[in-house]
């Protein structure tokens, strides 16, 4: 999981198995990041639509903009004004672009993750150096 900025230049990440949900995986990611940069809107797909996951970043002072689920069963909390910010999410897709241009990252090769994270995190470098 990336944070990015605005245009798309990675500001903290973390690596985790693929097997827990990505809602449980927001908060730890943001702690990461937090520290570095104030976090003022996060924009992220449907697998964001949580109640519970909006009210704890409300209390940091997070703006979750995600869209509702098709299936929700409670009233929408967000209005269409603020999903026009989701419209940018295309350069954080082009952000994990930049990252698989890095043939090494694409598939795992290495045996131990903290190599991978090594490598993913020197092409997380060069996409800053090249945003410069």
């Amino acid at each position: 999981m990336v944070v990015v900025d605005g245009e798309g230049v990675p500001l903290g990440s973390t690596i985790t198995s693929a097997s827990p949900a990505e809602v449980k995986l927001i908060e730890p990611l943001l702690e990461v990041t937090y520290g570095k940069t104030k976090i003022q809107r996060l924009v992220y797909d449907k697998a964001a639509d949580s109640d519970l996951l909006r009210d704890r970043l409300a209390k940091q002072g997070i703006d979750l903009i995600c869209p509702h689920r098709s299936n929700r069963k409670k009233p929408a909390k967000q209005d269409g004004r603020k999903l026009r910010r989701y419209m940018r999410r295309w350069k954080v897709e082009r952000t994990f672009a930049w990252l698989g241009n890095f043939r090494r990252l694409v598939v795992r090769w290495e045996r131990h993750v903290t190599i991978y994270r090594a490598f993913f995190y020197i092409a997380c470098m060069l996409i800053a150096l090249r945003k410069l």
